[in-house]
This record gives structure tokens, C-alpha cells and sequence, in this order.
């Protein structure tokens, strides 16, 4: 069957449907149906390639150059040139992404990983029966081989003259229309293998992606970390404060959980004697899902002994910019149409200025007043009765909760520019040590960008025993809000609504990490960075969805 609908033009399987018909009629086609029918004429074209003896899905094709090599060795070829020598002669593989014919010629871009050429078909030079095989069982979305000599076309056209093809496997199912492409946001991120076929610009994201995480490495590596990797089944989810994965044994016999963060398990790699470590791993919290936030996400943690917290600001620093080089080319660079500078050194303030610039509070004024904090708090941010701000403040149990949430509030969205928010308080901050002059404060730092967190970082807490108080008072406050919350009558909204918080899941203490620090850990720094969020920076993609492959999506109803 030729289902070609007509000669001298582009078009896709969007044209091609079973009446032969121009592709306008495809419209009256439910999507299933379409494909049903596609599958039915494809089937139908793999059984008459296998009665002709041909196997429409090989084992394997030699190529000698891709696309783009091609492209690169034979620029200076002169238009209506060809070269025919015994070196000339190519074969190269790919993906068919758009044809045309001219009676006794056809055209067909092939696309590869590296770029697209042409293939030049012409009857009288290929062998028996193929140029007719390549009209009727050739379609856009199979995967060829092909041989043949360079001629590039009197319109300037660089192409691989063919003698010899062969399809290496027949597509069964049409791509996206040639002209709209996929543009269905939703079906883009639940195939990305059709969005990358239709977009090549999304395969970019992902190259892209890989050289960050390769220069990440190098960076941290020739300052003489060490690349370990920890367990991702863990007995207690601990080192960040989330609802974790929960998963059952059967040998073991209990539950396990995946883990929320690779920190406890880093520090005891410091405990052991390894002094700069680092791991780049996946994470999994149980929580919500944005355009910022993914169930499972790639981070960078890394740990060094003998070090506080400024080094880490020096790292990160250093991280970001280097990527930026390796990617950009330059560290002035575009994000959702706003310039972001990351020439160094970038602003380095505390939580406290911060918010006394936004709001003229002054916290340390307040002394460990809650009530008149939260008072204060509400009064500032001029919120209203019913928001679900004035609830997220009164349900703080410490004035430094309600300095966080003022923060997060008001002053985070607005730091677009490279900001070092430095000394949290310690109520929020269980895993940093404290500050070595401001009581009540830790030494940590959370790193923004684009009124988004890219990183956190601490001076470690190393006090075995303030470690212990600290996770043991987090826990029971926990569990406090947690068991208040289930003795409270809901409607079943409220009740679905406490499914989705965040205080929901139990938290109990990782009692081995206690006993590792019992047998002592070096004074150390440690930082954690978001690796999906700087490839959104990098790539100027406006959602994680942008960056992860196969990101997590809701099932379809």
C-alpha cells in the first residue's frame, strides 16, 4: 500500500491514513481508533517485508559515520557535487522523519542521535525491487540503514546518495503530526520517548542534564571527594524532615523505608574514617507534587571533615559556576526572562536581616515569646483570617518556626538573584551545630535562586548527646501534632486533606546513627544540592517535569 497522499511535498503520518486520503480526515478519528488502525496497516507491511524475506527488525547495522560527522566532513562539498570514491562510500542509521517523492526520486530525512541528513533515492540505482519498497513499506517513524556515496543536491541539500537500504525496525504506531508536533504537555512527560522523537530540543535537556552531573563530579573530585554510595532501603528514614516511602521486607520480616536524604549515612562514612565524601543519588519523599517538587529527585550531598560551613558557600559557588561555564559558556544567563548574575562572590545574608528588611520585625528582639511572635508575624504580613499563611504561623510551636515561615513567606520568593541565607534557628535546624556566637542559632545556610532553594548546608552538629535531645524533642513534637490531628472529627475533605500533610507519618529516631557519633565524628561541614533545580536554572525549563526523563505522574482516569 502506498500511502503516500500525493507528490512534491513534506508530510507525515498525520497525512496518512487508511483511506489514503489527505490527513485532514483523520480528525474524525478518536485517538484509539487511529492507532488501531495504524497498528493494523503496520502489522500488515511486517508481514509482507517477512514474505519477501526481509526481517523488519534486525540485529544489527554497520555504520561508518553519524549524521552529524557527515555533515561536518563534507561541508565544503560544492552544490550538485558528488563523491563517489571508495573512501566516500558511507552507511549510516536512523529514524525516518519526514519524506517526499518525484516519481522515479524520493527524499527521506534520517535523524540520529547527532543531528539529520538526507538520503537521495533514485530508481535506477537501486537494485530489483527496492525503490518500490521504499514508497510502499517505508514510513516515517521506522528506523533504517543505509549505504551509499555523499552527493549534496543543486539546492544545497547534503545527502547520502543510497545504493543499498535496509529497515532495522518498522514503526507500528504514527508520530506526532510533522507540523504541530506533540503538544500535549501531559502525554509529552508520560511518553518522553515520542516527545523526544517529535522535540528533539527535550533529548537536548537531557545531554545537557548529563554534562552537569559529569562536571558536578569533576569539580568535587579534584578537590579530592570520594564517590561512595549508601543504602536506599533504610530502618529509619532520618537526615531531612519528610514523609518517607514505606515498603515491606518479606525475609526480613519488617518495614523499610526509602530514603528522604543520604546524609546519616555520609556522616558515617565520616565516622569511619573517610574525610571529603559525596554521593549523588536519588531521593524519594512521600509529599506533593509542583513544578518544583517530584517524588523522586537527584541530589549531590557531600561531607568534609575538619571544615564548617563557609566551605561549603566556596563549593557551592564553585559548583555552579563551573556548570554554568561548561554548559552557557558565560555566567550571565537567562532564566523565564529574568538575567541571574552568578558572578562571584554572591550576597551572604542571615535569616534574621533578611526578614528585618522585609517586614522591620526584628526577631531577636522578640526573645522566645511565641505568642507575641506570631501576633507580630500576622499583623506584618497583613494577612487575613481564613489564609492558610495565618494558619501555618499559629500552628508554630517556637518563635523560630514563625521566623521560618515569615521568611518563607515574604523573603524567599523575592531572592532571584545567587543569596547565601545564612544561621537558621536551631528549633529547625536539628542536625546543625550551633552557632559559635548567636545563641539560639545554628551555623547552616540555605542557598537561592529564582526564589528557589538549591541548596542546604550546615556546620555539622557532632555532639552526640545535643544530637539526641534535639532528634528526640523533634520527634515528639511530631508525634504530638501527629496524634492531635487523628483526635480531631473531620469532613472527609479535612481527612484527605491530613492524608496529603506533611505530619501525617510517623518519625522515629535512627538509633545506629546516635551510636555512631558515640564513637566520634571530626568536626565536619556538609551540604546537600538539588541537581534537578540547577539543570532547570541551566536550561531555562520552567518545571522539574522539564528535567526528570519520567517524571511521576498521576494515573489517568
Amino acid at each position: 500500500m502506498d500511502l503516500l497522499c500525493g507528490v512534491d511535498h513534506f508530510e507525515c503520518l498525520e497525512s496518512q491514513n487508511l483511506d489514503g486520503q489527505c490527513g485532514k480526515v483523520r480528525a474524525n478519528y478518536s485517538p484509539t481508533l487511529t492507532q488501531i488502525r495504524m497498528l493494523a496497516i503496520s502489522a500488515k507491511e511486517v508481514e509482507e517485508l517477512r514474505s519477501k524475506g526481509h526481517e523488519p527488525y534486525a540485529y544489527r547495522w554497520d555504520r561508518t559515520h553519524t549524521a552529524n560527522q557527515l555533515q561536518e566532513i563534507y561541508k565544503h562539498l560544492g552544490n550538485g557535487e558528488e563523491s563517489a570514491g571508495e573512501v566516500d562510500l558511507v552507511s549510516i542509521a536512523g529514524r525516518i522523519v519526514a519524506r517526499r517523492a518525484f516519481g522515479k526520486l524520493a527524499f527521506f530525512t534520517l535523524r540520529d542521535d547527532s543531528g539529520t541528513i538526507q538520503l537521495y533515492c533514485e530508481k535506477e540505482r537501486l537494485l530489483h525491487d527496492q525503490f518500490d519498497q521504499l514508497k510502499t513499506l517505508v514510513d516515517i517513524g521506522d528506523i533504517l540503514g543505509a549505504s551509499g556515496s555523499i552527493k549534496r543536491t543543486e539546492k544545497g541539500e547534503l545527502s547520502v546518495y543510497v545504493n543499498l537500504f535496509a529497515i532495522l525496525t518498522k514503526s507500528l504506531l504514527p508520530l506526532p503530526d510533522k507540523y504541530h508536533g506533540l503538544t500535549d504537555v501531559d502525554k509529552r512527560y508520560r511518553q518522553r520517548y515520542v516527545d523526544m522523537i517529535a522535540n528533539p530540543e527535550v533529548a537536548d535537556v537531557f545531554r545537557t542534564r548529563a554534562k552537569i552531573v559529569s562536571e558536578i563530579r569533576k569539580t568535587v573530585e579534584s578537590f579530592g571527594f570520594v564517590e561512595v554510595e549508601t543504602p536506599v532501603l533504610q530502618g529509619a528514614a532520618g537526615g531531612a524532615e519528610a514523609r518517607p516511602f514505606v515498603t515491606y521486607h518479606n525475609s526480613l520480616g519488617r518495614d523499610l523505608y526509602l530514603r528522604i536524604a543520604t546524609e546519616l549515612h555520609l556522616k558515617r562514612m565520616l565516622v569511619g574514617g573517610f574525610e571529603k565524601v559525596y554521593e549523588i543519588g536519588r531521593i524519594f519523599r512521600n509529599e506533593g507534587i509542583s513544578t518544583r517538587h517530584n517524588p523522586e529527585f537527584t541530589t549531590i550531598e557531600m561531607y568534609e571533615a575538619y571544615s564548617d560551613y563557609e566551605s561549603m558557600m566556596n563549593m557551592a559557588e564553585e559548583m555552579v559556576v563551573r556548570c554554568a561555564l561548561a554548559v552557557q559558556g558565560k555566567l550571565t544567563i537567562d532564566y523565564q526572562g529574568l538575567e541571574i548574575s552568578l558572578e562571584r562572590p554572591w550576597r551572604r545574608e542571615s535569616m534574621h536581616n533578611l526578614v528585618k528588611e522585609a517586614t522591620g520585625i526584628d526577631f531577636n528582639e522578640l526573645g522566645n515569646d511565641v505568642k507575641v511572635a506570631k501576633e507580630v508575624a500576622i499583623k506584618a504580613l497583613g494577612i487575613g483570617p481564613e489564609s492558610k499563611d495565618k494558619y501555618s504561623i499559629e500552628a508554630c510551636p517556637s518563635v523560630g518556626h514563625v521566623l521560618n515561615e515569615v521568611f518563607e513567606i515574604l523573603v524567599e520568593p523575592k531572592l532571584l538573584q545567587p543569596t547565601f541565607v545564612l544561621d537558621y534557628p536551631v528549633e529547625i535546624s536539628p542536625l546543625a551545630k550551633p552557632h559559635r556566637r548567636q545563641t539560639g542559632l545554628t551555623e547552616r545556610f540555605e542557598l537561592f535562586v529564582c526564589g528557589r532553594e538549591l541548596a542546604n548546608a550546615f556546620s555539622e552538629l557532632t555532639d552526640p548527646l545535643d544530637q539526641r535531645e534535639r532528634l528526640e524533642k523533634q520527634v515528639k513534637q511530631h508525634n504530638e501534632k501527629r496524634e492531635a490531628s487523628s483526635l480531631q472529627e473531620d469532613s472527609a475533605e479535612e481527612r484527605q486533606k491530613k492524608n496529603d500533610d506533611d505530619d501525617s507519618y510517623e518519625v522515629t529516631l535512627d538509633e545506629d546513627f546516635l551510636t555512631a557519633l558515640e564513637y566520634g565524628m571530626p568536626p565536619a561541614s556538609g551540604m546537600g544540592l538539588g541537581i534537578d533545580r540547577l539543570v532547570m536554572l541551566l536550561t531555562n525549563s520552567p518545571s522539574i517535569r522539564d528535567v526528570i526523563a519520567f517524571p511521576v505522574l498521576k494515573i489517568q482516569q
